[in-house]
């Protein structure tokens, strides 16, 4: 076995091994994606938290005190990310007319850590593979 084209075959059997784990691993990677961008599209996000109710929501997003002039009641339900994403791209929110869509997707990308509604907010903005 002191012939040189033998030498190597260790290592082309080990390639060989490690292609085929990475390809099974790729293959049973892609479900659980593709199950986790399923999920993310199915969360909500309240607006406002329940600690707010009955606030209303300023054009710019802020949480003001309820009849504020020029702010928007808030609309007393829950939006799914796909409507929030949608909307976040130019469309608008269902069941609100164009200025309300703005403030609350204002108001929904101020969210901060601990507010209901920010885990799902912030998984759309998780890029997608």
């Amino acid at each position: 076995m002191d012939d040189p084209k033998f030498e190597d075959l260790p290592t082309r059997r080990r390639a060989l091994m490690l292609g085929a784990a990475s390809a099974a691993a790729i293959v049973s990677i892609r479900p659980a994606l593709a199950q986790t961008n399923a999920s993310v599209m199915q969360c909500a996000i309240p607006v406002t938290d329940p600690g707010r109710a009955g606030s209303y929501i300023a054009p710019d997003g802020r949480v003001v005190p309820a009849r504020t002039p020029g702010a928007f009641p808030a609309p007393g339900r829950s939006f799914k990310a796909q409507d929030v994403k949608r909307a976040l791209g130019g469309g608008t929110l269902p069941g609100t007319d164009p200025q309300a869509s703005r403030a609350y997707t204002n108001y929904i990308r101020r969210l901060q850590r601990g507010t209901s509604g920010f885990t799902c907010f912030a998984s759309l903005q998780m890029p997608r593979g």
